[in-house]
């Protein structure tokens, strides 16, 4: 299936509910089984809600991009700044940072494997090397998914050997169904990329 050029915002407070809708079909349930990228088998429970996607685009140094196509919301990313300024702009010329974190990736499930999860991921290097700054782009994976890992090493990500481990007790992201689960933190330098 040929590309389909992605049309790319910033969300807003009125696109939480969108936002967490698209999340939760991605990551959880019976309607994240069309895609790859489902939890379901690890976690039950809700992803994210409203409440936390309003607190992450009011965070300085925090925003969420939006993918759109047709005028409907596909996909979506996190990306923060760490150690920003309060008083520094989202996504704007400010002091040079080495890393960025992304998070909260998503493609709607039915549409997934058509190439607009590598034109997400691209845009969100693009955006924090090119206004940030940012040397490195950073994330993280629930390890006991190796596939995912795999995607994002085919892309320039490397284990950097780092773990974390899953917050069991914060029932808001999510009730796992196993107790071995943890965190890959995976890494990508942003230095030399193409501008």
């Amino acid at each position: 299936m040929a590309d389909v050029a992605l049309v790319f915002r910033f969300a807003d407070a009125g696109d939480a509910a969108a936002v967490v809708a698209l999340v939760e079909s991605a990551y959880r349930g019976e309607s994240s089984r069309a895609g790859w990228t489902t939890e379901a088998d690890l976690l039950d429970g809700r992803r994210t809600d409203a409440e936390a996607i309003s607190t992450l685009l009011a965070r300085p140094g925090s925003v969420m991009l939006l993918a759109e196509t047709d005028g409907q919301l596909v996909g979506c990313c996190h990306l923060e700044q760490p150690h920003s300024p309060a008083t520094a702009p989202a996504l704007s010329t400010s002091p040079v940072t080495a890393e960025a974190h992304f998070g909260m990736f998503a493609v709607r499930p039915g549409r997934q494997g058509q190439g607009w999860g590598r034109q997400i991921l691209a845009e969100a290097e693009r955006l924090v090397r090119d206004q940030w700054s940012a040397g490195t782009m950073v994330l993280r994976v629930l390890a006991q998914r190796p596939d995912l890992i795999a995607w994002y090493e085919r892309r320039g990500y490397r284990r950097t050997g780092e773990t974390m481990p899953f917050p069991y007790e914060n029932a808001r992201i999510g009730v796992p169904k196993r107790p071995d689960l943890s965190f890959a933190v995976l890494a990508k330098p942003l230095v030399g990329e193409a501008t």
